[in-house]
């Protein structure tokens, strides 16, 4: 059997080497959106409304809780994005990064480099649906 005919059981070293480059680069990219996201929760910009009309004020008051809202959220994916990025290098490190855990086929490097913390394969996530 030939080399090209059988299927790859994991990545090469080199391979995880530039797919932890890559997701260490998008962790700290993620970990500044969060800081930036956590500031703007825990430091409400003071645009006081003391001297505008008490509806006016209601208003605004409501909005900006669903914004608050709305920016917890995303806090919280963002949280659960560098989580799920440190666990793609974990599995980097223990060599089993980029192995779909429905298949255990090599889920495709373009699949990785846009999701770097996939762990299905494009054909086992559609089986999903």
């Amino acid at each position: 059997m030939s080399e090209s005919s059988t299927e790859k059981v994991r990545y090469s070293d080199e391979d995880l080497a530039e797919f932890k480059e890559l997701i260490l680069k998008k962790i700290e990219e993620a970990k500044v959106d969060l800081d930036l996201l956590q500031g703007q929760i825990t430091h409400r910009g003071d645009h006081g409304t003391d001297d505008t009309s008490p509806t006016f004020k209601l208003l605004e008051d409501g909005s900006e809780v669903l914004s608050r809202e709305e920016q917890n959220q995303l806090a919280m994916r963002q949280q659960k994005f560098v989580a799920n990025l440190q666990a793609a290098l974990v599995r980097i490190e223990n060599k089993s990064y980029g192995i779909c855990r429905e298949t255990g086929k090599l889920i495709a490097k373009e699949r990785l480099r846009i999701v770097p913390h996939a762990t299905l394969s494009v054909e086992a996530k559609n089986k999903m649906g």
